[in-house]
């Protein structure tokens, strides 16, 4: 308990001092974009913080002792979509900086909503900004989830009490810093979590497995990815990964860009450098899975592993640093979502154009609302697992719009099938997802992304062939 404390007071001291020393809200772009001058090492870290963050730590380390290497097919897709991010990353800052874009939601209303269509602007502009906060709303509440899940067992406290805390914390130091201070405290997080693979996790997991042998023991579909059936696995590499273009955090981060060489050199280092994060950690799980002989709550997996492998202060350091790792993505996604529900609304917003002190505000208060609106989704649904799938499968359905408005000039036209293609795609990932937590043994859950991609991209295409063919018929 003590070295617990111990650690926790270091760690809030030093992010205590970076925050309010280090931290300057000089202007609205310091606040948003970091004032668009981010060099390449620092948004490595900040990118790098968010992927391997606290809560896809723990929810790979979960998701690796619940199904075995179908978690490490999420990291495969990941380093294809951060490719594929590097084809459009130049394009993507060097637009941001031409037009004064923040956020992807704002990219998509640059491209599709019109001034002199003000209902359709207010419809389309609510639609992408709202499915894009119900998505990061989940995985918000998963960093909650897995904040939790440590602090219950570090100081022996109830998981609602817990949780409160981490939502707290999270909330206080999000409205203080903004996208400036996510970037710094980023990388002392991630420089942790590097000491923590290097000095825990990977010695731990060879000295389960007598190096790696013992993990034969574990059933085939643990080995060959296929727990989750093989339409989730064939559907990763496919759907999953362009589905990277289209996350608001990367956007936020390539944004912040110095330029178009930091952004695309940005894109490739972090999807080189990822995968073997998305490695380690479903293998931690996987090792205890083999050494644990009575069936636990995966959340709890990553804190139980450390129990056994570490010493009272090493425990201390590792669990304030996954804590860490946690706040590095909880607070990214928090000011991600604060951010579009101020500036996204086209349409939605008053004539009277806001002062930068009233926008800081209205950021600040809609950081606290959602941050409380997180919590009570991880106290309703403390399943980090499904938290962490939900949030990132739903994405997907942003895929063919964005596209779309990247490589056609004239992409406003469609705007009417753009929308249609949203509303679709999200509909269907929704009912997929309920039908499956309904009824998994006719259809997996975690596999919902696949046909809401498919119907997504097809109402769009419809949209696009019935808006040519009628302006053809015009002509």
């Amino acid at each position: 308990m003590n070295w617990f404390v111990f650690w926790i007071i270091v760690y809030l001291l030093v992010i205590a001092f970076f925050a309010f020393r280090h931290v300057k809200i000089r202007d609205l772009d310091n606040y948003l974009v970091n004032n668009r001058n981010t060099r390449t090492l620092p948004l490595v870290f900040t990118t790098l913080a968010t992927f391997v963050g606290g809560g896809t730590s723990i929810g790979l380390i979960a998701m690796g002792y619940e199904s075995g290497f179908a978690a490490i097919g999420i990291g495969v897709a990941y380093v294809i979509g951060f490719f594929i991010v590097a084809r459009f990353s130049r394009k993507i800052q060097r637009i941001g900086k031409l037009k004064n874009i923040y956020s992807f939601p704002e990219f998509l209303n640059k491209h599709f909503a019109r001034e002199n269509e003000p209902g359709f602007s207010k419809i389309f502009s609510a639609v992408v900004s709202g499915v894009n906060i119900f998505i990061f709303f989940f995985l918000l509440a998963a960093q909650f989830v897995g904040m939790a899940s440590l602090l219950k067992f570090a100081f022996d406290i109830g998981y609602v009490e817990a949780a409160v805390i981490s939502c707290l914390v999270v909330i206080v130091y999000t409205a203080i810093a903004g996208l400036s201070g996510v970037i710094i405290t980023d990388m002392i997080q991630f420089i942790v979590i590097l000491f923590m693979i290097f000095l825990i996790f990977i010695p731990g997991v060879f000295s389960d497995t007598m190096s790696l042998t013992l993990l034969t023991e574990l059933p085939d579909h643990f080995l060959d990815g296929t727990y989750y059936g093989i339409l989730f696995l064939v559907g990763l590499p496919l759907f999953l990964a362009p589905s990277v273009i289209v996350r608001m955090d990367i956007w936020q981060r390539l944004l912040a860009a110095r330029n178009e060489k930091v952004a695309r050199r940005v894109s490739i280092i972090s999807g080189l450098g990822m995968l073997p994060f998305y490695i380690i950690f479903p293998l931690v799980g996987m090792s205890f899975r083999i050494v644990q002989s009575e069936l636990i709550e995966p959340k709890y997996v990553a804190y139980m592993f450390l129990d056994r492998h570490c010493t009272a202060f090493v425990l201390g350091f590792a669990v304030i640093g996954l804590l860490s790792a946690l706040m590095s993505s909880g607070d990214s996604f928090l000011n991600l979502i604060s951010i579009s529900a101020i500036r996204d609304f086209v349409g939605w917003k008053k004539q009277k154009i806001p002062t930068q002190k009233q926008i800081h505000n209205r950021i600040r208060i809609a950081a606290f609302a959602f941050g409380i609106f997180a919590l009570s989704i991880a106290l309703v649904l403390p399943r980090i697992v499904d938290l962490m799938v939900v949030g990132l499968a739903t994405i997907v359905i942003f895929v063919p719009v964005t596209f779309l408005a990247l490589i056609n000039k004239n992409a406003g036209k469609y705007r009417k099938a753009a929308l249609l293609s949203i509303i679709s795609g999200f509909v269907a990932n929704l009912v997929f997802f309920i039908a499956g937590i309904t009824l998994p043994d006719i259809f997996e859950p975690k596999a919902s992304f696949i046909p809401a991609f498919l119907l997504a991209l097809l109402m769009l295409l419809l949209g696009i062939w019935r808006q040519d063919k009628l302006f053809i018929k015009k002509n």
